[in-house]
């Protein structure tokens, strides 16, 4: 039996977990308005993060393509392995580890950015650039079981995090009201992270290959639109060219659109933990599904924030 995942490191780490013996997102091409207009150098930001969104979402839909499961057909063994097998608590661990290296690397982000612009631009494009890359790397270069892997990548991710936060939030250097649409932001992760964890283990939603087929078809929809809005944005010379972050109703649509299938997405997360654990897979690829977690969690985030930018004013 196969079954598939949206994430596209959780997917590769499937694949590499069956070889074995036993997924960037960035949304990152963003409005960036500040309460007295559009700032320039955070355009410029959005759309070189359209851009490497684009090239994450074509990694990972070439990984689904090659997913195979964790777990043995019903009443097979177990595949033998000479090290030790995964734990949830193994998952829980590096998931935390993972997630308090971020929390770290956004906050530094989050100060610079908040002194200088310039340098907070500079932040957000070297951390979508490299956590991209990281991505990629661990997806398609077998890397699921690197530690450094995956805390390089939170630590570039966090850089792109803070950096974002900052200009999405609007929040200057004497501070201001918008801050707490961060704390909204991260209370909401929390909240669909929680509600959706509890929907997972009741089985209000199964996750089959029918759902999961539905699920990455919608995100690769996501994909196109955002490629299509760049290049024509790029071809017209006029940012954003189809509104999709302009604050306005097709901006708000798209954001929620965009909050459901990350929401969705825990689903196939939970489901490849699962998986791993009834397979019996080396817990070194406990930081795989570490870096998986991750993704789905910051994409959450950065689209709960943005959502709540809109109505900041």
């Amino acid at each position: 039996m196969a079954f598939r995942s949206s994430n596209p490191v959780l997917g590769a780490l499937n694949r590499q977990g069956n070889t074995a013996g036993g997924y960037q997102q960035h949304y990152g091409q963003q409005q960036y308005e500040q309460q007295q207009g559009q700032n320039p150098y955070a355009q410029f930001g959005q759309a070189q993060a359209g851009f490497a969104q684009g090239a994450s979402y074509f990694g990972q839909q070439q990984v689904q393509q090659e997913f195979q499961q964790y777990a043995q057909a019903p009443g097979q063994m177990p595949l033998q392995t000479t090290v030790r097998a995964i734990t949830i608590d193994d998952v829980v661990t590096k998931t935390g580890i993972t997630l308090g290296v971020i929390i770290v690397s956004a906050i530094i982000s989050f100060i610079v950015a908040l002194r200088s612009p310039v340098a907070g631009m500079g932040l957000l494009l070297v951390g979508a650039i490299a956590s991209l890359i990281i991505v990629l790397i661990a997806t398609f270069g077998k890397k699921m079981q690197s530690a450094p892997i995956t805390i390089s990548y939170a630590v570039f991710e966090g850089l792109w995090v803070g950096a974002f936060s900052q200009i999405v939030a609007g929040v200057d250097v004497a501070g201001s009201p918008a801050m707490g649409i961060i704390f909204g932001a991260l209370a909401g992760t929390i909240g669909v992270f929680v509600g959706m964890l509890v929907v997972y283990r009741t089985g209000a939603i199964r996750v089959t290959p029918k759902f999961t087929r539905i699920l990455i078809g919608c995100i690769f929809g996501i994909l196109a639109v955002v490629v299509v809005n760049l290049l024509a944005s790029l071809i017209a010379g006029r940012p954003d060219f189809f509104g999709l972050y302009s604050g306005g109703p097709i901006a708000i649509v798209f954001s929620l659109v965009c909050i459901v299938l990350a929401a969705l997405s825990f689903l196939s997360d939970f489901d490849s933990v699962d998986h791993a654990v009834r397979a019996g897979v080396p817990a070194g690829y406990a930081w795989g599904l570490a870096l998986g977690l991750a993704v789905t969690l910051v994409w959450l985030y950065t689209e709960i924030l943005r959502l709540l930018s809109y109505f900041r004013d």
